[in-house]
Parts: C-alpha cells; sequence; structure tokens
C-alpha cells in the first residue's frame, strides 16, 4: 500500500519556533505549507531545511491580522494539497505595535494584539477543519508567563490576547473532540530568535539577566528546537 502523505500548515514559520516546528514535522515526512508575512528570503531558507529532511513544502504570504489574507492562504493549501493533518497557529506582529503599558496602549495596538491571536487563531482553525479529516491535529503557540503575569506591563496588549488564545482553545477542543480533532495550546518561556528579539534592547537585556539568576531551572533561554 502506498504511503499517504500528510500535510501541515504553520503561521509565522519563517523563523524561530515556527522554522522549528517545520523541520521537526518535516523530519517525519510531513510536507508543510511555511506562512510568512514579510520576509520571503527566511521563508525560502525555512523551506530550504524542509528539503534537507526529505520533505516537501510551499510558501503561503499573508497577514494574519486579515481574516481575508488568512481565507486565501487556506485557498493555496487546498489548491496545493488537498488535505491538511496539522494547523499550527504561531504568527504574531512585532513588539513595537502593541508594546505598551495598559494606561498608555491605543485601542489600534490594542486590536493589533487580539487581532493577530484569538481571531486568527478563529478564523484559521474555522477554514483548516475542512480540509481535515478525523484525527487531524489543530495547536496554537501562547506565552507561558505572557497571559498570567503583569509585571512587565508593556505587555498586556499580548498577554490579553494570549490568553483570549487559550480561552478559545479549551472551547474548540470541545467543538472537535466529536471529531477526534484535537486541539491544544503550546506554551513556551521565553525563547531565542522570537518576540523577545523586536522588544527594546533594555528590555531583553532584563529578560535574559532574569534567566541567568535562576529564573528558569536551565539559567537560560528557551530554543526553538
Amino acid at each position: 500500500m502506498a504511503q499517504v502523505t500528510k500535510h501541515a500548515l504553520i503561521t509565522g514559520a519563517s523563523r524561530g519556533i515556527g522554522r522549528g516546528i517545520a523541520v521537526a514535522l518535516a523530519e517525519s515526512g510531513i510536507h508543510i505549507a511555511i506562512h510568512y508575512y514579510q520576509n520571503e528570503a527566511a521563508a525560502k531558507e525555512t523551506l530550504a531545511q524542509v528539503r534537507k529532511r526529505g520533505s516537501d513544502g510551499l510558501l503561503v504570504q499573508a497577514d494574519v491580522l486579515n481574516p481575508e489574507h488568512i481565507t486565501a492562504a487556506f485557498r493555496k493549501v487546498k489548491s496545493e494539497f488537498r488535505t491538511l493533518d496539522v494547523f499550527v497557529s504561531n504568527a504574531r506582529p512585532e513588539a513595537p505595535t502593541f508594546f505598551q503599558p495598559p494606561l498608555d496602549i491605543t485601542l489600534k495596538q490594542w486590536d493589533t494584539a487580539f487581532d493577530s491571536q484569538a481571531k486568527a487563531f478563529l478564523v484559521g482553525a474555522r477554514e483548516a477543519l475542512p480540509l481535515m479529516s478525523d484525527g487531524g491535529r489543530i495547536f496554537a503557540i501562547t506565552y507561558a508567563q505572557g497571559s498570567r503575569t503583569g509585571g512587565l506591563q508593556p505587555w498586556v496588549g499580548m498577554g490579553s490576547a494570549k490568553a483570549a488564545l487559550e480561552s478559545l482553545v479549551r472551547y474548540l477542543a470541545v467543538a472537535c473532540a466529536k471529531r477526534g480533532i484535537t486541539v491544544n495550546a503550546v506554551s513556551p518561556g521565553w525563547t531565542e530568535d522570537s518576540v523577545l528579539n523586536s522588544l527594546p534592547d533594555q528590555v531583553q537585556r532584563l529578560i535574559r539577566d532574569w534567566h541567568v539568576r535562576g529564573w528558569t531551572p536551565m539559567r537560560r533561554l528557551g530554543t526553538p528546537k
């Protein structure tokens, strides 16, 4: 019997955690739709790494703040792959678009954070489900500390958006359970080659210092692998 090729779509797969997930899935032979927003060169590098693992894939450009872009991305995936087995929602905007304390953040910045997380995930999951057979997998990437602490005040927009995203995961998990499709949140801490890179230099130094001083047992940032 011929082996059936599985397919995955990963948003924000041009670098960091998204790239790490793409490469890991490629090692299992899964073909990857690599989503990116602006950095096509980085997305092509992810595709090259996928192919080095003996798999294949395609590039999908979209602004996840725009539901029509998300729909168009899934339309391309359907045209090329026909089916989808895994959907990973990982994309997020650069920190300057939302990084303000609660008394200063504008409604536009607030909306940017929420639209890129809970709203984009809702639209993406709805688009993914018709392409999935029973037993598919849906994941949302959150941040462990982002929605639970209030110490890093300028993180309020993204922290609140991640909390909403985690709540949505629970509701979708129940909604999809009858088809055997699991919906889960993966909640890493601060990670190299992630949103950390777009934070102000002094904030980056503070976060790195927290880790060195023992904020986590390994005394270092996480890595995408």
